[in-house]
């Protein structure tokens, strides 16, 4: 009985120690998340007014003609850009862009293309490579904390095999930052851009022209490149701090499941030490009746 007391004490001791570690990343994580939620929205208004800009200067002219913008006749092949983890403890958050992944992926071969993957996260590079799945390019290091510069490596190896001829189209899978406490993997189509016709209000008042300097073609082939990068420093940052709030939501659960098992393992510790006590009673009240009885034998 005394050994399993000593287990017992040795599992609270080792849980206590887990809940520290656990506890400590739950902090560690809520204070990310509000730095990566700030770098998401200093991002979002520049995103904004550049494909704003790109819709007007598309908008001039419908002549206007750029291989960002070409809808090319029958597509054979695609690039997907999928945005996993660098680090685990983080709960579903990679298996959910993974899965939505596979989803697109099922989408473009019954559409009969070809597939390409571009990988961040040694989450998805592990995943691909587990199941022999070729794999086009992969980064690795900033899921935590993506620069522009990233954003900017991986725009370019994406642009440079849609220019090549080599896809026709560009996807990116990442988890769309809503809330703290609420993310959701998503798939959208980078390349070719995508305008989306919006009813103009009856009284939002003369329609805007403007006059391009240089041509709108120059404008195109100078904000179309910057186009792709936004979009791709946007899913970054949108998965870093989805990363975050799924760490501090999973750390979370770690420590609170910790608490119970504490509760219950010092329940069983102390069932353990009553039960010890009352054995070592009865084997004294033993003792001390047959000390009695070898008294009263040797007195009659």
């Amino acid at each position: 009985m005394g050994a399993k007391l000593r287990e017992v004490r040795r599992r609270i001791r080792s849980v206590q120690s887990t809940m520290k570690i656990t506890r400590a990343m739950e902090l560690i994580a809520t204070s990310r998340i509000l730095k990566a939620q700030q770098r998401v929205e200093a991002a979002r208004p520049y995103a904004e007014r550049l494909t704003a800009a790109i819709t007007d200067v598309a908008s001039a002219s419908a002549a206007l003609n750029h291989p960002l913008l070409e809808q090319r006749p029958d597509p054979k092949a695609a690039a997907v850009f999928v945005v996993t983890s660098d680090r685990g403890l983080a709960g579903a958050y990679s298996s959910n862009v993974l899965r939505r992944a596979e989803e697109l992926f099922s989408l473009l071969r019954s559409e009969g293309k070809d597939i390409k993957v571009f990988v961040t996260g040694r989450k998805g590079l592990s995943y691909y490579r587990f199941r022999q799945r070729p794999i086009e390019q992969s980064w690795l290091g900033f899921s935590e904390t993506p620069s522009y510069d990233d954003a900017k490596r991986i725009a370019d190896a994406l642009m440079g095999v849609f220019s090549n001829g080599e896809v026709d189209e560009i996807h990116g899978v990442f988890t769309d930052f809503v809330t703290a406490v609420r993310q959701r993997p998503v798939a959208r189509r980078f390349v070719p851009m995508v305008f989306e016709e919006t009813e103009r209000p009856a009284d939002a008042g003369p329609v805007n022209q403007y006059i391009f300097e240089p041509d709108p073609e120059a404008l195109l082939q100078a904000l179309l490149p910057r186009y792709v990068v936004t979009r791709v420093y946007d899913a970054l940052l949108e998965s870093a701090a989805s990363e975050h709030a799924a760490r501090r939501r999973a750390m979370s659960a770690a420590t609170e499941n910790a608490e119970e098992l504490i509760k219950v393992l010092t329940r069983v510790a102390n069932q353990a030490r009553q039960t010890e006590i009352t054995t070592e009673i009865m084997e004294i009240v033993g003792g001390a009746e047959a000390l009695a009885k070898a008294r009263e034998a040797r007195a009659s």
